[in-house]
C-alpha cells in the first residue's frame, strides 16, 4: 500500500475512531491502524480546539462552571461517550479482582457497576472543575490548555499501542491496533504534544510540558497493571487511557497556574 494511501486511510480511521465526524473509513488493516493510532494526538488537538471554542463561547454567556459543564458534555457528544464507557468498563473489571477472561467478560456487560460509576463521577467532576478554572484565564492560555489536554489524552492511546503491548482478545479494536506503533511515531507524537503544551501556562513555558510528562508518568504504571490483569489492551482500555490522561493533564495545568 503506498505511503500516501496509508496516511489517508489512517487519518480517516483516526477521525472515525476518536470522533463522531461523518467520515467514511477507508481500508482497515494493521498498518493503517498503526498510522491511525500515531495520528491520534493530531485528531485530539483538532477536537481540543473545538472544545476550547465551546468553552470560551459558552463562558461569554454563562458562569465558568456552567460553561465547563457544557464543554464536558460536548466532549462526550463529539466522541459518542465511548471513552467514558471504556473507563467505566475497565474500572469495573479491575474492581472485580478477576483476571484474564473473567475480567474481560465483566467488561462486556452492558450495565455499569459501582466502581465504574464512581470513576465516571470523579473524572467528570475533575474535568469540569479544571475547565471552570481555565475559563478564567486569558483566551490563548485557555485554548492551549484544552488543546494540550485533549491531544495528550489521545497520545496516551499512541503509547498504549506501542510495539510489545499485546491485545487482550483475538478480535476487536485492541487486536487491530495493539503493537502497531513504532518508536519514531512515539517520538514525533511526544514532541508535538510537548510543543502544544508550551503556551498552556503563560510565563512558564516548561510547566505545560511538565504537566503532560507527569500525567503520562502516572498513567504508565496504571496501564501496565491493566495489561497484566487483562492480558493486553482492548478498546475499552484505550478509552480509559484517554480519559485518565486527559484528566491528569487538566489537573496538572490547573495546579501549575
Amino acid at each position: 500500500m503506498p505511503a500516501e494511501s496509508r496516511l489517508l486511510a489512517g487519518a480517516r480511521l483516526a477521525v472515525t475512531t476518536f470522533t463522531t465526524a461523518p467520515v467514511r473509513p477507508g481500508r482497515i488493516d494493521r498498518p493503517v491502524a498503526g498510522t491511525a493510532m500515531a495520528l491520534a494526538p493530531a485528531v485530539g488537538a483538532l477536537l481540543g480546539a473545538l472544545l476550547a471554542g465551546v468553552l470560551l463561547l459558552s463562558g461569554a454567556f454563562a458562569p465558568p462552571l456552567v460553561a465547563a459543564g457544557v464543554t464536558v458534555g460536548a466532549a462526550a457528544l463529539l466522541t459518542r461517550g465511548l471513552h467514558l464507557d471504556g473507563l467505566a468498563d475497565t474500572v469495573d473489571a479491575l474492581g472485580s479482582y478477576r483476571r484474564g477472561a473473567a475480567a474481560l467478560e465483566i467488561m462486556k456487560k452492558p450495565d455499569v457497576g459501582p466502581f465504574g460509576v464512581v470513576a465516571l463521577v470523579v473524572v467528570l467532576l475533575v474535568q469540569a472543575a479544571a475547565l471552570a478554572d481555565l475559563a478564567g484565564r486569558s483566551w490563548p492560555a485557555c485554548v492551549a490548555a484544552v488543546v494540550t489536554a485533549t491531544a495528550a489524552g489521545r497520545f496516551g492511546v499512541t503509547v498504549a499501542c506501542r510495539r510489545g503491548v499485546p491485545a487482550a482478545r483475538p478480535d476487536g479494536l485492541g487486536a487491530l491496533v495493539a503493537g502497531t506503533v513504532g518508536p519514531v511515531a512515539l517520538a514525533v507524537g511526544a514532541l508535538a504534544v510537548a510543543l502544544l503544551a508550551v503556551p498552556a501556562v503563560p510565563g512558564r513555558p516548561w510547566q505545560g510540558p511538565l504537566a503532560v510528562v507527569a500525567a503520562l508518568a502516572v498513567a504508565a504504571p496504571l496501564l501496565t497493571h491493566v495489561v497484566r490483569r487483562l492480558g493486553g489492551i482492548t478498546g475499552d482500555v484505550l478509552g480509559a487511557t484517554v480519559e485518565v490522561v486527559t484528566t491528569l493533564v487538566y489537573l496538572g495545568l490547573v495546579l501549575s497556574g
